[in-house]
This record gives structure tokens, sequence and C-alpha cells, in this order.
């Protein structure tokens, strides 16, 4: 039996392990334990534990001298076992911090995680570790880019870089190989202005995936909100100190500022990887069910679950909510991100009666916060199985939102549905029956295409159907509404023209994603045709199915791609801060192929396939530093989502004829102003079937 000694009296407010000159302070809430042991292993796994005896307003807490930086820990709780009354204490689980900065080791799915035997866990999990805090950001801050100006990337860690040529081996998949300058350039000659990372904070796989030869490659299924996931560090892989990946996640950071791009994290504070009351003891269950998880009050042996993952974490409670809220500030301030994406943000305001509502306490206090207030906050506004349970255009005015409606109405309008041109132009000008009764911006609205969740671009133009076989659930998984087109061939084709109709039907969803008002969210990886071999569920593959294969990059879409960015960062028409309509305002107009203003029936026409957008730039869309207004040029933009030809007469928009230079074409990458004449109010353009056109007029003299 384990000799257990005292530790000193301990800092209650300094929760977690906090590393001193002279030792560690450990401190960890829980408001049923009878009794906490910290329990402090060595190299050889040999377990010393201490008695933290001290108890102070809900948390257990005490000092132990001599002891620094790299202390592997865990916790034993002694208290009530009665799953019943939603109490799951046992002191033979060693429990995780869930405060611990680094993590090391994994998870063996042993039957000694699971709940109320005596069988000793400590052989089977995790360690947490003490951190320090010495670093050199070398004058690093965060970036701060203004919403308008943003184009965030959305990308895995591990997937970027895992095939990469020009990256070395040993840094492959890894923060050192997203921070090597190959990585780094390829971000900023792209355009991008943020990097959306897949989740970071360490987590494991379910048990059944393992049983299956297969992982959450995601990461959406977190075990630590403090701790970057080890399995990302090169450090780590190498053996270069048991808490390396904290300090190559900073380098990580302060290479990708350097270059101007911001860092946001896709968080998961809605559930955690201990699962429903089947699933292991790792930490929050142990420590305090209750307190950390949604039970239901009629049984609280049973776990309230909105995420489809066994449980939900009680944003509502008082220690839950503060742990959430020290995570979002730790990394901003320990770690220098710039913005959070929060998974299944819809959960986070559901207190009492369940329903979402944006004045709970989670969303109050992240609005009074004023160090996360200058985040980039966005959600993702739904959750799972709640009547309510999508709540797009419903989050506080500061948070920004994954728009689902725009990547469904523009998936349909792609490929020719019959859903008419009303919904493209409320879509296209930021959403404002969304935002702007609220008075929020077009930028509240992220505009996105695909997502991680779901086909590639690619594969969205090449598969009518998922083909999730390698998933092991005989393709039952993932959705089966993908409002996908395979443009004539399921799969891999050798026939030119199904290829070239995929390549001018990604080029135009692109178009019309980084053209649209609101902030652009492309998938890492479209750019360059990323295929998942119609995949639209890949969260459980870490292998080439997921990872970027860089060999067989489709560098003409990807040049196209940088020519919309360069458009869209040098036109500050393309970046609206307001919402303007055709009704209000003569700054943004809608046209019919004859020319004339779109008429009420014509909104209404559902066969309706082509529009014509008006950008004037005279609309001082900008300000330079000393408040003048920045100018720009006129654009006009051709919009044929049908599959013929339709001819357009340039409309009259302004006083006197314009002359109208072709700047981009979708149809044809080749297409610009120095290989077509010029164009003037009245002439016929014709838009070719499925494509986008971009007309741009000099700014007119004032």
């Amino acid at each position: 039996m384990t000799a257990t000694l005292k530790a000193r009296p301990g800092n209650r407010t300094q929760l977690g392990a906090t590393v001193h000159d002279d030792g560690v302070n450990f401190a960890v809430a829980s408001t049923i334990a009878d009794s906490v042991d910290l329990c402090l292993f060595d190299d050889s796994g040999t377990e010393t534990r201490f008695e933290l005896d001290q108890y102070d307003a809900g948390t257990w807490h005490g000092f132990v001298p001599g002891i620094s930086a790299g202390q592997a820990y865990g916790f034993r709780v002694h208290g009530p076992f009665e799953p019943a009354r939603g109490l799951r204490c046992n002191p033979s689980k060693l429990l995780l911090d869930p405060y611990a900065r680094a993590i090391v080791g994994t998870v063996d799915f042993n039957e000694a995680l699971l709940g109320g035997d005596d069988t000793d866990s400590a052989p089977f999990v995790p360690r947490s570790l003490a951190v320090g805090r010495d670093y050199d950001w070398e004058g690093d801050t965060q970036l701060h880019h203004r919403s308008v100006d943003s184009v965030i990337y959305e990308v895995h860690v591990k997937g970027f870089t895992a095939r990469h040529p020009d990256i070395p081996p040993e840094l492959r998949g890894t923060y050192a190989g997203l921070a090597h300058p190959v990585a780094v350039e390829y971000l900023r000659d792209l355009g991008v202005t943020a990097v959306e990372l897949l989740p970071v904070h360490e987590s494991v796989p379910e048990r059944c995936l393992v049983g299956h030869g297969l992982t959450n490659y995601w990461g959406y299924n977190t075990i630590g909100f403090f701790a970057p996931h080890q399995g990302y560090s090169a450090a780590v892989r190498a053996g270069h100190g048991p808490d390396g990946q904290v300090n190559e996640f900073k380098d990580m950071v302060k290479a990708l500022h350097r270059a101007g791009i911001e860092v946001i994290l896709d968080v998961v504070y809605n559930h955690t990887a201990e699962g429903g009351a089947d699933g292991p003891t790792l930490s929050f269950r142990g420590l305090d069910n209750g307190m950390y998880y949604r039970l239901v009050p009629d049984d609280p042996s049973v776990y309230y679950d909105t995420t489809g993952t066994g449980n939900s974490l009680n944003a509502g409670n008082p220690y839950t909510l503060r742990l959430i809220m020290d995570s979002l500030r730790y990394w901003m301030s320990e770690m220098h991100v710039d913005g959070f994406r929060f998974d299944l943000a819809a959960t986070l305001g559901r207190e009492g009666d369940n329903r979402f509502d944006q004045l709970s306490a989670f969303f109050e206090i992240v609005a009074q916060d004023p160090e996360i207030g200058q985040a980039k906050l966005i959600a993702e506004p739904w959750d799972v199985g709640q009547a309510d349970s999508y709540d797009l255009g419903r989050f506080p005015a500061d948070w920004r939102e994954w728009n689902g409606r725009y990547r469904d109405y523009m998936r349909d309008f792609w490929r020719s549905k019959d859903v008419g041109v009303a919904e493209f132009a409320t879509r296209f000008g930021g959403s404002s029956d969304l935002y702007g009764a609220a008075r929020r911006r077009p930028t509240s609205s992220v505009n996105l295409i695909t997502v991680h969740d779901g086909f590639t671009l690619r594969d969205l133009v090449s598969y009518d159907d998922k083909h999730n076989e390698a998933n092991g659930e005989s393709n039952r998984d993932g959705t089966s509404d993908n409002r996908s087109w395979n443009c004539g061939a399921e799969g891999p084709t050798d026939d030119p023209a199904v290829s070239e109709l995929r390549g001018r039907q990604q080029r135009a969803m692109l178009s019309t994603l980084l053209l649209s008002f609101g902030i652009p969210l492309l998938l890492g990886g479209d750019e360059i045709g990323r295929t998942q071999g119609g995949n639209n569920n890949a969260y459980c593959q870490d292998n080439e199915i997921s990872w970027f294969d860089w060999e067989g990059t489709d560098q003409p879409l990807r040049g196209y791609v940088k020519r919309l960015l360069a458009l869209r960062r040098s036109h500050p028409v393309f970046r609206r801060k307001r919402f303007l309509t055709g009704a209000e305002s003569a700054d943004l107009g809608w046209y019919s192929c004859a020319g004339t203003t779109v008429t009420e029936e014509q909104w209404a026409d559902p066969s309706m396939h082509a529009i014509a957008v008006y950008l004037d730039g005279a609309d001082a869309p900008d300000e330079a530093d000393d408040g003048t207004p920045l100018l720009d040029d006129d654009f006009l933009i051709l919009v044929n989502g049908y599959w013929e030809e339709v001819t357009f007469t340039l409309p009259q928009v302004r006083a006197g004829a314009q002359t109208w230079f072709v700047e981009l074409d979708s149809y044809d990458v080749a297409v610009s102003a120095a290989r077509e004449f010029p164009r003037h109010t009245g002439d016929q353009v014709a838009a070719r079937p499925r494509s986008v056109r971009v007309l741009r007029a000099p700014r007119p003299e004032s």
C-alpha cells in the first residue's frame, strides 16, 4: 500500500500545477470529495502520494517543495460512488488535472477505467505534467486583423504537412511542420489572413475506434482544455523533454504571426472524451461528476446529451464556467492565439430549461471579459437533439457564425437547382435577413461552402453519394444530404469533358465564396483539388484519405484562388462593413440578363438562374488612417448558374456610359483584360454555363 504524505498548505486561486522556484502549487476543484490525494510519478513510474488536506471554496490545494517543471502527476479522489445520485468518486482511478498544461502518455482502454471497482487505473491512463512559463516571445502579440479583411483557412495541423515533400520528415504532421518556412510561405503566398486549426487540445480516441484500428483524427474528443495535443509535437516525438509540445506550439504561433497570419483554435467546450455513463473515468467524472456535466434532474445517473457524444459540459455551473474561461484566457495570454471557433456552440447557451439563450451565463461572462472580448469569437451555431438546435443568427452581437444557409443554398444554386436568385442575392450580400435587424454587420456571417465535416470541394463535384466504407460503419455514418453533383461520373474519371466541368464548378463556387460580403472560410486543400475519395466523414482517418496530397496539387486552381484573394484584398468594395440592399441604396444593384433592375416577379421566380451584381466603388467602403474616404473601382459580376450560356446586356448603372474591363472569368482562367476588348454600357456579354465573370470599370473622376 502506498504511503500518503501531507502537502504544505497551498494557494487555492492557482488552479492546476503552478511552478515556483522552490516547488509546485497544486489546486483542483471538487465540491463533493471527502479528500483528495496528489500522486507524483518518477521516471520509473513509482508513485508518491500527498494528501491535499486544505479545502477552501470548493478547491483542494497544497504545495510540494523540491519538485519542478516536468513533474508527472495525477489525482485520486475519495468520496461517494453512487451513480444513481450522479456521484462517481473512486480513489482507485487516477485522474488527469483539468488544468494540466501538458499531458504525457496515452489511454489503454482497460476495464479498470470503467467505474466502480477497486482496480487501479494508473497503469492505463496518461499523466498530467507541471509546466514552467519561461519563454521568449520576442515581442510577439496578437495581430487583431479587422474582421472585414479576414480570410480564414481551416486546416488540420497534422494533415497539412504529413506528406509534404519539402518539409523534413521529422517535422511532418507537427506544430514545427506548420511553422516551417515552406508551410508558412505557402499560406502567405495564397493570401489567407488566418488559420483555423482543427482541435489541438489534448484528446483521446473513442474505445470503439481503437478496437477497429482507427482513431479520432479530427480531435473532437477533448480531455485537456489547457494542453496542446502531444501527438502533434516533433519535440515529443523525438523525446526532447516531457512538455516539449508547449514551447513548440508557441514557436508555431510566433512564426505564423511574423507572416501576418492569425491563429484561431477550434475548441470543444461542449463535451469531453469521457462519454456517457459507460465511458472511461479519466478526469472530470471522478472529480465531481455533477459539477462538470449536465445530468438529467429526475435521473442523475443519466447524462444530458446535446452533443451526440454521451455527455454535455455543464456551462451553467460556476466552477465549470471558470474552467472554460480560464482555458480561453490561457490560450490568449500564454499561447498568444487570436481567436476561437466554438464547436456545437449552441450547447454553451443552454441552461436550466435547456433552451438556447444568448443571455446565458457563458455568453454574459464572455461579453464582460476585457481580454477574451478582443478575440475573434466564431460559433458553430447548432448542436443536436433539440427542437431549437439550429440557432443561426441568434448569437450575441460580437460573435461571428458559421453560415449553414449560405453553404446549402450556394451548393444548390451551382448545381442548377430551381432555387431562384433571391437567396443568392441575400447570401452574397452578407445575409442581412439573419443579421441586419439586430444591427449586426455582414462580417457576422462566416461564409462557407465546404468544411472539414463533409465533402471537400473536389468531392462535392465528383460524387453524388458518400463513400465512407473505410470508417467501418457500412457507410451509415456521415450525412446523406450533401447537395453534391458528380458532373456525370461517380468518382475518378478519364473523361476530359467531366474533368473540365468539375474544374469549372469548383472555380464558380470559389469565386462566389471569396467575393461575397462577410468572412470567407476556405477549407484547406480546396484550392489544390484535395480529395478524400468521397468520404464525407473522415473524422477517424489518420492516413492518406485525410492528408494533403502535395504531389497531386491542382496548380491552375491554386493560381485562380490566389487571383481571387488578391482581388478581394486590393478592392475594399468586396469587403463591406455594412449592409447594402438594392431597395435602399444604389451602391448595390441587381440586374437581369436584359440589363434592367430585377423585378418582384423575377425575385420570386425559382427558374431564374442568372443575375448581374453591381458594386459601386464610390460608396467609400473604407477609410485611410487619416479618415479620408478610399474610393474604389466599380464592379459588375455576371453570375450564371444555368447549364447553358446566357447573354447579359450591360446595364446603365450611373450617368453616362461606362467602360468595363474583364477582370476574371471562372469558366476560363486565361481570360483577362489584356486578352479581351473592353465592353461598354449597352453591350452584350456572354456568360458561359455555370460561371462567374467579373468586370471592372475604373473609378470615375470625382
